[in-house]
């Protein structure tokens, strides 16, 4: 067992499996197909990311070093929330940028969904996890790698 400690974005507490990319995130393409055709799963559909390809990320503890790529990022997150197609959590080891953490916010608010979302974890924290760890998620920001 690791413990990790990270910048708490939204609060709250979460367990789920791993699903881990030492790439950056492109929301968008990551989410494209499955808010396009009702890919319940929310398969990555980001070719580019091939530590994620055609991998579910809902319900998933998304491990990664940032999200990358376009504005729309944070409305792609409110949407899969509004699906209920998102992750079970974020957990970023660098900082989180405005817009994803934006829409994570108003996920929160706009939905009934909790989507715990961390961010500072560092780069051990990337380097000790793996897809299909469990992870447990505290309200203080600790982040348990089971």
């Amino acid at each position: 067992m690791k413990e990790f400690k990270g910048r708490v974005i939204i609060g709250g507490q979460a367990r789920a499996e791993a699903l881990v990319s030492p790439q950056g995130f492109n929301t968008l393409a990551s989410y494209q197909k499955s808010l396009m055709f009702g890919d319940k799963e929310a398969k990555c559909s980001d070719q580019n990311n091939p530590d994620i390809f055609e991998k579910a990320m809902a319900g998933k503890a998304l491990c990664m070093p940032q999200t990358i790529g376009s504005t729309t990022g944070g409305l792609v997150l409110y949407c899969a929330a509004a699906l209920d197609r998102q992750p079970a959590c974020l957990l970023f080891s660098k900082p989180i940028d405005s817009l994803a953490a934006a829409g994570a916010i108003l996920a929160g608010v706009w939905t009934d969904v909790s989507m715990p979302t961390i961010d500072r974890l560092g780069d051990e924290f990337l380097e000790a996890v793996e897809t299909g760890s469990i992870i447990r998620i505290e309200e203080d920001g600790r982040v348990i790698i089971e």
